[in-house]
């Protein structure tokens, strides 16, 4: 019995210092970085549970960026559940007669993460063919539902015009951006721009010379200017680029909302004379129309796969069952989720669950903890399908290609300046799938993405 306990007790110590041991491929990559072991927090621990394989500085508070996701669609997924959708309600204080309406329409928002272009036409065109073709009132915009600070979208980088910058919106429609497509034409040398999204007013003021450098990051290359309705575009653009998608955030939300409204409207044949406004829908208020959300389990696709910061933070004031929701109550909500699930995460701190943020920190273990209980949930399916693959699609549509990990690895990604990170699951050779968590804070973070894929390539070759 002594001789079984400390042969028990030798694994114990071997197994722990195996776990505190990176493999030579990934202290190489490193060491070549110039990042210290100590910025790093990794675990790679079997879906079933058990003492890791692999953990370092383990329950360090680390930064995880856009790695925070995972907490808030798995929490939205148990919380709210798969087919969860949002309504967003047009609504009329006066009876339409003969196509008129002669008070005030009503947009009510409730936070849809998914209001696009496509879906706020829908509801106008609804609005057209239930009779009404002449609004003599005002357009209210009713943003009622969410209680938010007032956002200043260059706070976080200096970059206002950036629609990752946008704030939580219950109205939030198109992500409160719009689309322009750079075009070049070579045999003209020159460079055309094409308003996707429509806005009544809108003037594009083109100064953008052609260049004949490589693709490269294109988008640092021009430069943008916001006066009134006008946006003025200038620096190159190279013609290796072909055509790209340049998406901007110009004006306030009610500013772009108008835009949008005026020009779809006047599309569909409607008229109106009136002010576009914010305010609240009267409870007298008749219902006209309604546009639903795809569900919840769509949404937060989008949201893990293409790591869109918007529709994040929308999902995350959602989960605050009162009304107006606030961030302090989707926080309450989250700890509560955490504790009853029995998920001990002393370290955590979360800002707007998007991980666009300076203050929001995780472990790597309770990373860990949390993939792990998302792996036993009944929401397990939808929540590993919103991650993006390696080597096919999402964040990591380029990324190990032709490694042993490539489309092996389901993984949410995160990148800010000095973070970098990784987490999710990757199924090895063998056959057993693994929870895998890489967390770097470090002024050097940006050079660690072959860190990351040596442990990722090291754990798919097992």
């Amino acid at each position: 019995m002594i001789r079984a306990a400390l042969v028990l007790m030798l694994a114990g110590w071997l197994g722990m210092v195996a776990a505190a041991e990176l493999p030579a491929s990934v202290s190489r990559a490193l060491e070549q970085a110039g990042i210290p072991v100590r910025s790093v927090g990794i675990v790679v621990q079997a879906v079933e549970g058990g003492a890791p394989l692999l953990a370092h500085n383990a329950r360090t508070a680390l930064n995880p960026a856009s790695a925070m996701k995972l907490l808030t669609t798995y929490a939205s997924l148990e919380l709210l559940g798969p087919a969860h959708t949002w309504r967003t309600e047009a609504l009329a204080d006066a009876a339409v007669r003969d196509g008129r309406l002669d008070g005030n329409l009503y947009l009510r928002g409730s936070g849809d993460p998914r209001l696009g272009l496509e879906q706020f036409w829908l509801l106008l065109r609804q609005i057209r063919v239930r009779g009404v073709s002449e609004i003599r009132g005002d357009v209210v915009l009713d943003r009622s539902a969410f209680a938010v600070a007032e956002h200043d979208p260059g706070a976080f980088d200096g970059q206002p015009l950036r629609p990752y910058n946008a704030g939580p919106d219950a109205l939030l429609v198109n992500l409160a951006s719009i689309r322009l497509t750079l075009q070049a034409d070579a045999a003209r040398s020159m460079v055309r721009v094409i308003a996707e999204t429509p806005s009544d007013g809108l003037r594009i003021s083109n100064r953008i010379s052609l260049g004949h450098e490589g693709c490269g990051d294109w988008r640092e290359q021009i430069r943008t200017t916001v006066s009134g309705q006008t946006i003025e575009l200038a620096g190159s653009f190279p013609a290796a680029c072909g055509e790209k998608a340049l998406h901007l955030m110009p004006w306030p939300a009610d500013n772009q909302v108008e835009g949008l409204f005026r020009a779809l409207w006047q599309e569909l044949g409607g008229s109106f004379g009136g002010r576009v406004r914010a305010g609240r829908t009267p409870g007298t208020a008749s219902m006209i129309a309604s546009q639903e959300s795809p569900p919840l389990g769509e949404i937060i696709r989008e949201i893990n796969k293409y790591s869109n910061n918007v529709m994040a933070r929308q999902l995350f004031l959602s989960l605050d069952g009162e009304r107006p929701a606030t961030a302090d109550g989707a926080r309450r909500q989250v700890g509560a989720w955490l504790r009853a699930k029995g998920l001990k995460l002393p370290e955590l701190v979360v800002d707007n669950g998007s991980g666009l943020s300076r203050s929001e920190r995780i472990s790597a273990e309770g990373l860990t903890q949390l993939l792990h209980a998302a792996w036993q949930s009944p929401v397990m399916p939808e929540f590993i399908a919103s991650l993006p693959l390696a080597g096919v699609d999402g964040t990591l549509h380029r990324r190990l290609n032709g490694s042993a990990a490539g489309g092996r690895a389901h993984l949410k990604t995160g990148y800010l300046e000095g973070v970098r990170a990784v987490a999710g699951y990757l199924l090895d050779q063998g056959g057993r799938r693994w929870i895998v968590v890489f967390l770097i804070n470090d002024p050097k973070a940006r050079l660690g993405k072959p860190a990351i894929d040596a442990l990722l390539q090291w754990l798919a070759e097992r």
